[in-house]
């Protein structure tokens, strides 16, 4: 099985590891991180760079493709490669998942017209505005595409992805592998269990309020 994840400058880095923590393990998979080109790409902090061993025109067709998040999406929104890489991809895969704003570059390849999707909190309005039916579930699937919301979703995805490909009882080993089992200190994971003032200094001083 071949899986596909996007690297892109600006990118939210879990929402391109956490997938791949999952999907990485499962029997027989061969993961690559691909790009527009080759090389490292740094996330959205500067901090951390991932290599992209591929760019895309050498990436056959993928059976799994993995488009994470973050604030770089707006330029890759515009980028004819990717899109019509994409698109062509899309047309193949077995399923076609994105994390956290991700969502929004699929949109903007036009594979999300019409389709029940979610995306980071503070960007469900403008992936209605490119088409896509927005819901605001942690994980949401119609038909062979899967989105995922903020950047810690994409482990659920996955998950629910690793389920869908080889059994409840793979991906439960593979959870157990990670040991993921959350327990957040608060409860404050979603603007409807936040308590107001915290979503709204989300809304002020977090990267994704300008796509809004």
């Amino acid at each position: 099985m071949d899986v596909a994840i996007l690297l892109f400058d600006g990118m939210a880095a879990l929402s391109a590891t956490g997938p791949y923590e999952v999907l990485s393990r499962l029997p027989g998979a061969n993961v690559v991180f691909a790009a527009a080109e080759a090389g490292p790409h740094r996330d959205a902090q500067r901090a951390l760079a991932l290599v992209a061993d591929v760019a895309l025109d050498d990436v056959g067709a993928p059976d799994i493709v993995v488009v994470p998040g973050g604030p770089g999406e707006i330029e890759l929104r515009h980028d004819v490669r990717v899109l019509d890489w994409l698109r062509e991809a899309h047309e193949t895969t077995t399923w076609t998942t994105s994390v956290c704003t991700g969502s929004l570059v699929l949109a903007a390849a036009g594979l999300l017209d019409g389709v029940a999707a979610t995306s980071h909190w503070l960007a469900l309005d403008e992936l209605a505005r490119l088409g896509a039916t927005a819901v605001s579930d942690r994980v949401v699937v119609d038909g062979k595409i899967i989105t995922a919301a903020g950047v810690s979703a994409g482990i659920d995805m996955a998950l629910l992805l690793a389920s869908l490909v080889e059994g409840d009882l793979v991906a439960q080993q593979i959870q157990l592998s990670i040991e993921y089992e959350p327990e957040p200190p608060f409860d404050a994971g979603s603007p409807l269990s936040a308590p107001p003032v915290v979503v709204e200094l989300a809304r002020a001083t977090s990267r994704f309020a300008r796509i809004t």
